[in-house]
Order: structure tokens, then sequence, then C-alpha cells
């Protein structure tokens, strides 16, 4: 391991720190920042998570990808964590915290709208954090576009059905928008680019140069992943410093829910008997949101200052460290797995 992978909690937490420091001192810049967005999605933090995944989608096989077909115990453990167990779990939650365990310490209507934001949160799979994390696990590449892949078609008919069921809201709109240019930007385009500069490597100078390219790129993954941290922080660092009490308040059952739905998750795993490589990204795409997509909608049903759309961003900034955790906690135990 390079000196990037193996202190990357510590980069971590100093860039959590440095974007908390910098959005108190400049926030004119961040909130310029912020302003530069297409359907929710800014366009700045799209450029570092497409900086990141870049060098996942070179590593992509297309001719590998028939034999994601040979195990699919994968796929269907993905899709029965991602859509049977993960959003009733979170309501579940949402529940007995704010309307039992805080329900002395939140306003009834703003915890209402905190387990509205919980619930879009876990109705939302990830699309585009998952491959970093899956590289840093060693994940198979081929198997995590293709559960990744799989996961978006379904989001397109179940998210706004599951969301309106457990909200109660008998009209959601699916921030299309949202969901379409997100899945462009963070699956399609990079996939792409990574496809041509395979194949281009390939036909010129064999299999040497791509793992030197390899190489060369996976600093830059990384650096990727700690600027997108310094400006999420760098977003919400008035708010965190404003309401610690409320964001701490809503961390804690978003929190026992990753953990939770990991163990589930990770315990299925090991007794279908999947390989490390496959396990570790079906396990993290479970326990990882996509963010984007439920602060668009928490916006467009709440507000934009709302408890639902504090929830989904508390979301944001809890998911980068508690995922890494589960990174180590996976790299740590492969020899759990065939």
């Amino acid at each position: 391991m390079g000196i990037f992978e193996r202190y990357l909690s510590l980069w971590v937490a100093l860039c959590i720190a440095l974007g908390v420091i910098l959005g108190l001192w400049q926030p004119e810049i961040f909130q310029a920042i912020a302003t530069f967005e297409i359907a929710h999605v800014n366009i700045a933090v799209a450029i570092f998570i497409w900086v990141m995944i870049y060098p996942m989608m070179v590593q992509i096989d297309f001719s590998s990808i028939k034999d994601v077909s040979k195990n699919p115990k994968g796929l269907i453990l993905t899709i029965v964590i991602n859509w049977l167990i993960k959003p009733f779990s979170m309501a579940a939650l949402g529940w007995l915290f704010f309307n039992g365990l805080f329900a002395d310490l939140v306003e009834p209507a703003s915890a209402q709208e905190y387990i509205a934001g919980m619930i879009l949160l876990g109705v939302a799979p990830c699309t585009a954090m998952v491959f970093v994390w899956s590289q840093l696990t060693k994940g198979d590449a081929n198997y995590t576009l293709v559960q990744v892949s799989v996961n978006d078609v379904i989001m397109v008919f179940a998210f706004a059905p599951i969301s309106a069921l457990l909200l109660g809201v008998s009209d959601i709109q699916v921030p299309w928008q949202t969901l379409l240019i997100s899945v462009v930007l963070y699956v399609l385009l990079p996939l792409i680019a990574g496809i041509i500069t395979r194949k281009i490597l390939n036909n010129r100078q064999g299999e040497a140069s791509l793992n030197q390219l390899l190489t060369t790129l996976k600093p830059w993954s990384i650096m990727g992943l700690l600027a997108t941290v310094i400006l999420l922080f760098g977003f919400q660092a008035n708010t965190i410093i404003s309401e610690p009490q409320t964001i701490g308040l809503i961390a804690i059952p978003l929190m026992i829910q990753t953990y939770g739905i990991f163990i589930i998750a990770y315990l299925a795993a090991k007794w279908l008997k999947l390989p490390h490589n496959i396990a570790a990204p079906a396990c993290l795409i479970g326990t990882s949101n996509f963010f984007e997509l439920a602060v668009a909608v928490a916006i467009s049903l709440f507000g934009l200052h709302s408890g639902a759309a504090l929830a989904t961003v508390v979301g944001v900034l809890v998911e980068v460290p508690v995922m890494l955790s589960l990174v180590y906690i996976i790299n740590r135990t492969q020899h759990w797995f065939k």
C-alpha cells in the first residue's frame, strides 16, 4: 500500500477539519461553488467523483463481464439488501429514535421531517462512491459495474413507489433530471473513457502500459476523494457549527443503520460463500447512499431549509468516515472468504 492508502483515515480526518475551517473562514467561496449545479448535481463534486471513478473504470474488462452470470448470488444479495431490507429498516430506525427515544429532544414536526429525510436516504442505494469503496477493497471491477447498473435500473421503477409507501405521500415526483444526469456523469461517461483508454493502451503498448497508468492514477483517485470531503464539509460548515446537537441526533440512527445493514449483508455473503472480491462491493452498495438523489427529493418535497433536507445532508457527512471504517473491516477480514 502507498502512503495515500496506508494513512487514508488520517487524511480524511484532516480534510474534514480543513473543510469546516475553510467553510467558516471563506463561506462566500463555498457558496459560489455550491451555485454551480445542474438538477441539484454540483459540478465541482461531480468532477472530483469522476476523478475517483475513472481509474476503476479503466480496470473493467468487458470480455469478462459475461462471467458475472456464473455467480448470480452477489447480484441477488445486492437486490435483497437494497430493496427488500434497507428502506424498511431505515424507516423503522427513524420512527424508533425520533418518535420514541428522541421524542423529548426535538419538535414533533421536525421529527417527522428527519424521519422523511432518513427514508429518502434508505431508498437511494449508491451509484458513484461505491466504485471507490470497491477499489479500496480490491473488489471485482466488472462485477461492481453490473451490480451498480442493476441497482440503477431498479431505482428507476422502485424509488418513487417505495418512497411514497414509507413517507405516506401519494405523489412523489422523482427528479428524473437529477437521476439521469448523475448516472451519466458518474457511470456512463467515466465508463466510456475507461473503455477507450484501455483499448488504446492495449492496442499500442500492451498490458504493462495499462498497469503503469493505473499505478499513476491511483493517487489521483484518492486525492479526488479527499477534495470531495473538503467540499462537502465546507458546504455545510455553518450548519455543523450552528446545529451540532441536531446533527448528532440524526447521525446516531444513520450510523446504526449503516453498520447494521453491513453486518446483515456481510454475514449473508459469507453464508452464500461469495468470493471476497464480490462480497465486498455487494455489501458496500447497500450501506452507502445515492445522496444527490435523496437531497434533491427532500428539497423538492419539503423545502431547502427543512428537517428532511438536513437529514439527507447529515447522511452525506456521515457516509465517508463510516464507509472508510467498513473498508478497513472488510480488508481485515478478507481471510473469512475464499
